[in-house]
């Protein structure tokens, strides 16, 4: 990096968030992470500054950015991963919740932020988080997927109308990643965790510093000419 800059997590009270900052602060940026429940503790664990922010509400969002001051680089990673359902019993209400968070909280940031990129002629970054599962889908989870296939599109057409102000807009796609919160759910040598390994080729869940890592490069110099792309981390699990 050529110098410091300013770089706003959003979701950083939870364990990829944690880790993206963490990846932020060792390459010499300030960081700031954003959340709306335990951003106090995250913020202090890590060492960063912290702000309270709803991605779904506007009026929390031009907050958080007055407070937070100018920022370079933006990382949508706030979203909803925990309503699942089946299509045939998903109940419309949470369908919503999850179009709500994952898709108009991505698209409510990227333009908040790069109205204020474009008023201060910088040439910032956004990386937004998306998934694998939007392009390849796993029973029970199409409605997070749907909206991680959107959030794929809104990074395109973000990346085609900001380049013309020097503004590049890419994705990280994981596969499963082990956060605390799956290692819970999918303990190893379990039946669930041999599952989801056997459609791996590289037969292990991602660590939260894989995604860190794509993050990081993803927003750096040496992707200065990368934009509207959606890279997988998913230890190629898109290959079969």
């Amino acid at each position: 990096m050529t110098s410091s800059r300013t770089v706003l997590v959003t979701g950083g009270a939870g364990g990829i968030g944690r880790a993206i900052a963490t990846a932020f602060q060792k390459a010499g940026d300030t960081v700031v992470v954003a959340d709306v429940h335990g951003v106090e503790e995250a913020a202090d664990a890590l060492g960063v500054r912290g702000v309270a922010l709803d991605i779904t509400d506007e009026d929390s969002i031009g907050r958080a950015l007055d407070e937070v001051g100018p920022v370079d680089v933006l990382v949508n990673n706030a979203g909803l991963l925990s309503v699942h359902g089946r299509l045939l019993e998903l109940a419309a209400a949470d369908m919503g919740r999850i179009l709500q968070t994952n898709v108009q909280g991505t698209f409510l940031m990227t333009q908040h932020v790069a109205r204020r990129m474009v008023e201060r002629g910088v040439r910032g970054v956004v990386v937004n988080l998306s998934s694998i599962g939007g392009r390849q889908p796993t029973p029970g989870m199409g409605a997070y997927e749907s909206s991680k296939a959107a959030v794929d599109a809104l990074t395109r057409w973000s990346a085609i109308e900001l380049a013309e102000h020097g503004i590049r807009v890419n994705a990280v796609a994981p596969g499963p990643v082990l956060t605390p919160m799956l290692a819970m759910g999918l303990p190893e040598g379990s039946p669930a965790r041999e599952a989801w390994l056997s459609r791996i080729p590289l037969r292990q869940l991602a660590a939260v510093e894989d995604v860190a890592a794509a993050v990081v490069f993803l927003a750096g110099d040496a992707a200065s000419h990368i934009t509207g792309t959606s890279l997988p981390v998913d230890g190629g699990q898109l290959l079969v």
